[in-house]
């Protein structure tokens, strides 16, 4: 099976700013400040590395590196429109002239817990923006004594994406627009049960994505994803044509790498509270309304889970080193002959920085 394998890094800088190029009245062309988050993710060569496994930690140096003069400044003084899009335009061309960073895949700006702009390779900006409505559901064809078939509720969460290839400008949807163009949405599905809407009589994360799509999509024609979780753990992505979903998972365990220099802390038994995130594409099925119950992820993927949660890593024989992207590889080839709709295996053991790998050479890096 081939992969391809990214390597992730974040870092946090705390900056203010002022973003003039906005209407007249707009709060953000006052001054203010945010806690913002700057990750890549980058498909680096064999070697860049200090040694195999310390990719991670080598690349959020260099990122660190990189925000450093934005840590605690006013960004009008770096950029003449600090927007997240060119904050993370800035970051990428520094990491790529600067910092000896190749094959960056994305670069990505939070700047609020509930907003952000993803840069991909290509240059193309994507504007995300979180909502959130409590709602009940059922889903009425499932089999006898599933729990979903039980009417119950969820906290769900939706994010809208919106890429308006940019072509470098400053600016591509304001979050205000993203706000405006949900806001009846909101009223529609709030304190509601799904099943009685039109459209939703079987209410997935699945069917769920695909109704706002259908409905977003004309008045938001720059709209690239809709993800919507329907716990803070699974949720589905839906692009117009593909259907994708995950399920996170945390594991705490202990490490050590192999290869690091006698001297380096990361050669030590050491440990993390992993994040693992597993993605799953398939084709729908027309009567359940899922691509892949989760309920059987999880089920099927118990045993695998079990054998790394809370243990020692580094006894697994199979296990080729205790760095992110070794362990998602191994996740990946595990939970395939037991989830054979598993493309692709997110390893973090911070906040945004481990390994993804993927059986997919193109595969976008959907915002999750």
């Amino acid at each position: 099976m081939s992969t391809r394998q990214l390597v992730s890094a974040s870092v946090g800088f705390e900056a203010a700013r002022q973003v003039t190029i906005l209407p007249e009245g707009h709060r953000s062309r006052s001054l203010h400040g945010h806690s913002f988050l700057a990750t890549v993710r980058a498909d680096l060569p064999v070697g860049w590395g200090p040694f195999p496994g310390g990719e991670v930690e080598e690349l959020r140096r260099r990122l660190e590196r990189c925000a450093k003069p934005l840590d605690y400044a006013l960004l009008n003084n770096t950029l003449t429109q600090p927007t997240d899009e060119n904050l993370a335009r800035w970051i990428r061309h520094g990491l790529e002239t600067d910092f000896g960073v190749p094959g960056i895949q994305q670069v990505g700006i939070q700047s609020t817990q509930h907003s952000g702009v993803d840069l991909d390779a290509s240059g193309q900006a994507h504007v995300w923006r979180r909502y959130r409505f409590q709602a009940a559901h059922r889903l009425p064809n499932v089999p006898m004594g599933h729990k979903c078939g039980r009417m119950h509720g969820h906290g769900f969460e939706v994010i809208l994406h919106a890429n308006q290839d940019l072509g470098e400008r400053d600016l591509s949807v304001d979050y205000d627009h993203l706000d405006e163009v949900w806001a009846p949405f909101h009223m529609q599905l709030n304190y509601q049960c799904l099943n009685e809407i039109v459209g939703l009589d079987n209410p997935t994360s699945e069917v769920i994505s695909a109704w706002l799509w259908q409905r977003l999509k004309p008045q938001l024609p720059e709209l690239s994803w809709v993800t919507v979780y329907e716990t803070g753990s699974c949720g589905a992505n839906f692009d117009g044509s593909r259907y994708r979903i995950w399920k996170e998972m945390t594991l705490d365990s202990a490490v050590r790498l192999k290869h690091a220099s006698a001297d380096s802390p990361l050669r030590a038994i050491h440990g993390h509270p992993y994040t693992l995130r597993l993605h799953l594409s398939a084709e729908l099925d027309a009567m359940m309304g899922w691509t892949v119950d989760f309920g059987d992820v999880k089920t099927l993927f118990d045993p695998i889970f079990k054998a790394i949660d809370h243990q020692p890593l580094y006894e697994i024989a199979d296990l080729a080193d205790g760095d992110t992207a070794s362990l998602a590889a191994w996740v990946l080839a595990k939970g395939r002959a037991v989830l054979p709709q598993l493309d692709r295996v997110d390893v973090y053991e911070t906040r945004g920085s481990g390994g993804i790998v993927s059986t997919n050479a193109d595969d976008e890096l959907i915002p999750v």
